[in-house]
Parts: structure tokens; C-alpha cells; sequence
């Protein structure tokens, strides 16, 4: 059978049942309509300098088989895997790093499938034969997967991309049943002060976790007004359209949990989360107030309350944040894997990143030694 790889001017331009079929169901962010909904918002494209790209593989009748989300990056923004020091490096070397290709999910911290490939998993050295056919026949420097699911990195590793690794943090549900299950797994000093965090977090205030159609127009316009607060101390400028947010929840409001806070039956806060077949994505988070563990109670209790009630495995509660650590929230590694046209260069970043994976090795058994289990028992063993 026959091949093409097809590069298309957006995930929009891909029919949703063909790009969903090779997608799959578990992952809400590599869906059709996560992905149109950041094109026809406007935040992805030249504004943000995540130009789409996406590639895919036809078979011998035109139709899609296999598909990479790949997006034309300029920069290095909004992806979470830092590369600058590797531009920086090969700007001064006389060579130009950007634009490369970046495949991912823009501006999402969130492990899950980089090649989609339905059925297929045979596809999967074509797929990356196309995105280094693509870096070489556009002059690119580079081309990066970030963020990949555990079951997808052998591919990558087999196809000779170089890997990194980093650290985020998730909440792993062993089998509790109720919050108060997974606080008896803690010592006693931190199911103490858990429960005080959520006190004086719920004192005076009433909390709503909102899916599907209970999520209102106010509710939306409400979340923009904290998430743009929010984006703006953190980036400079929010990466998401206020369009975005309204196609989102009318394209898959069924895979949306709004956790909104309200004071006199005025919204003051709220945490934005995604729900998968196996977990729950915490995404976006932003208040008009200032109180003490809302921050907390909002984007991590009550993310942990969900993913018990759903039955989810576990909570992934984005990029960075040691503080999660105490609060139940394991060091997990993220794995991302990377090609390097010039096979000079190439061998200045392998090298870097034996020395990096060494290092991220020792953090995470050294983050994992002050995890707040009690005394004797492990994670693995639950309640």
C-alpha cells in the first residue's frame, strides 16, 4: 500500500471524524475539537507564532491514516520544555535555530499521544520519517515532541530522536475511595494541616464544580476575567483568545470541569480541568481575591475529590510547583524527544542531555524522599 504525507494548513481543515479516529478518546487535548477550537480562536497562528502544520500520513486512497499535530514555531513560547539555551548555542555558532517544528499541544504541560495513529502503531516510523523529511526540505533546525505518553516513547527512542526528561507533579489515586481514604494515607502533621488548608479555604465561600451544560455563559465570562489575571502576571500575555474558551466549552463542555468559588453569589475564583479516559488535567487557574489555600483548594483538593468520583487513576496538575509535593502530589519524570538536522549539533545536545537526565534522575529521588506519606508506607501502598 501507498503513502503520502500531506502537510494541511490546520487540524480545522481535516474532517473531525477522520482526525478523531486516529487520535483516539483518551486524551481531550489532541481531540479535533480541542485543537480547531485554538485555530478558529485565533490562538494559535500568527499571532501566537504556533503556525499549524499539521502533518499526515494518506494511504493509497487519500485517506487520512496517521497525523501528527505539528505547528512552525518561531520562538519557544508557551511550550514548557525549555529550549533557549540550545537556540542560543547554535545562534552564536553561526547557524539559525528557529523556525523549527514543534509537535505538541500548544501552551499544554499535559502528557499524552504525539503520534496519532488509531490502529496503525506501524505508522509510527513513517510519521517520524515525515517530520525529519519535513525539517530537512524546509531548511528547519529542529523538530520537537513534548510532553509524550509513557506508551509512545520507545517510538521516538527507536527512531534515533534524542530524549530529555523533567519533573512534574500528579496525584496518583491507589484505589481511594473517598478524599478522607487518600488523607489517611498521609502522615499525621499533613492530614492535620490539609485539613486546615481546607477550612480556611472553604470558610465563607461556596464552591461549584461545573461540566457539560451547567457551565453557563457568565460562568465563561467570569473564568476570562481570572484567567486573564492570571496569564498576564505569569506570561506577560494570556495565551488563549476569549473565543477560545466558548468554542471549547460548546465543542466538549462534557470534557471540561470548571471549579468556580463564589462569595455572595459572586464569582471570585475559579480552576479550569480537562477530563480524560484516565485522567484529569488541571489547566488554568485565577481569583480576584486573596485568600489564604483558595489556590490550593481549587486547583488541587478539588481536583483530587473529581478524579475520585470519575474514577480516574490520577490528577496531573500541570508544569512545575514543588509546593503540590506537600500536598500530596508525586514527582513523576516527562519525557520529550528531539531532532537535530546537523549532526554536529546533534552531538552537543546528546551530550547535554546525559548530563541533564543525571541530574533530573537525583531531583526526583530527592523530591521523593520528603513525599508526606506516613512513616513506613509507601505510595504504592495506599489507605
Amino acid at each position: 500500500m501507498s503513502r503520502t504525507a500531506r502537510i494541511y494548513p490546520g487540524v480545522s481543515d481535516i474532517h473531525a471524524a477522520d482526525w478523531d479516529r486516529m487520535a483516539g478518546d483518551d486524551n481531550p487535548f489532541v481531540s479535533h475539537a480541542f485543537l480547531s477550537s485554538l485555530e478558529q480562536s485565533k490562538s494559535v497562528g500568527k499571532r501566537s507564532g504556533w503556525i499549524p502544520m499539521p502533518i499526515v500520513i494518506e494511504d493509497d486512497r487519500g485517506a487520512p491514516a496517521a497525523a501528527l499535530p505539528a505547528y512552525l514555531k518561531a520562538h519557544s513560547q508557551g511550550e514548557y520544555v525549555f529550549d533557549h539555551n540550545w537556540a542560543d548555542a547554535w545562534q552564536r555558532a553561526g547557524g539559525n535555530y528557529y523556525p523549527k517544528l514543534q509537535i505538541s499541544v500548544p501552551f499544554t504541560p499535559a502528557n499524552g499521544p504525539r503520534l496519532l495513529f488509531g490502529q496503525r502503531p506501524d505508522l509510527a516510523p513513517a510519521l517520524l520519517a515525515a517530520a525529519e523529511q519535513v525539517a530537512h526540505e524546509h531548511g528547519l533546525s529542529s523538530a520537537h515532541a513534548t510532553f509524550i505518553a509513557a506508551d509512545q516513547v520507545p517510538m521516538f527512542e527507536a527512531a534515533d530522536w534524542l530524549l530529555r526528561s523533567d519533573i512534574q507533579f500528579h496525584w496518583e489515586n491507589r484505589g481511594y475511595r473517598t478524599f478522607d481514604d487518600f488523607l489517611g494515607a498521609l502522615s499525621s502533621a499533613r492530614r492535620k494541616n490539609l485539613r486546615k488548608e481546607r477550612a480556611a479555604a472553604q470558610d465563607g465561600i461556596e464552591i461549584r464544580a461545573l461540566t457539560g451544560d451547567a457551565i453557563l455563559p457568565e460562568h465563561w465570562a467570569a473564568f476570562w476575567e481570572f484567567y486573564q489575571d492570571t496569564g498576564a502576571r505569569k506570561w506577560g500575555r494570556p495565551y488563549l483568545t476569549r473565543a477560545a474558551f466558548d468554542l471549547i466549552g460548546a465543542s466538549m463542555g462534557d470534557k471540561v470541569l470548571l471549579v468556580m468559588a463564589f462569595a455572595q453569589g459572586q464569582p471570585i475564583a475559579g480552576a479550569l480541568n480537562f477530563i480524560g479516559r484516565d485522567a484529569l488535567y488541571g489547566r488554568y487557574w485565577g481569583s480576584v481575591v486573596d485568600k489564604p489555600f483558595l489556590h490550593f483548594e481549587l486547583c488541587y483538593y478539588q481536583a483530587i475529590d473529581a478524579a475520585i468520583a470519575l474514577g480516574l487513576s490520577r490528577v496531573e496538575a500541570g508544569a512545575q510547583g514543588q509546593h503540590k509535593l506537600a500536598r500530596g502530589y508525586e514527582p513523576v519524570q516527562t519525557i520529550s524527544a528531539h531532532y537535530i538536522v546537523d549532526p554536529s549539533f546533534r552531538r552537543a545536545v546528546a551530550d547535554f542531555l546525559v548530563r541533564e537526565r543525571a541530574g533530573v534522575d537525583d531531583d526526583q529521588a530527592l523530591l521523593g524522599e520528603h513525599m508526606p506519606f506516613r512513616k513506613g508506607l509507601s505510595p504504592e501502598e495506599g489507605h
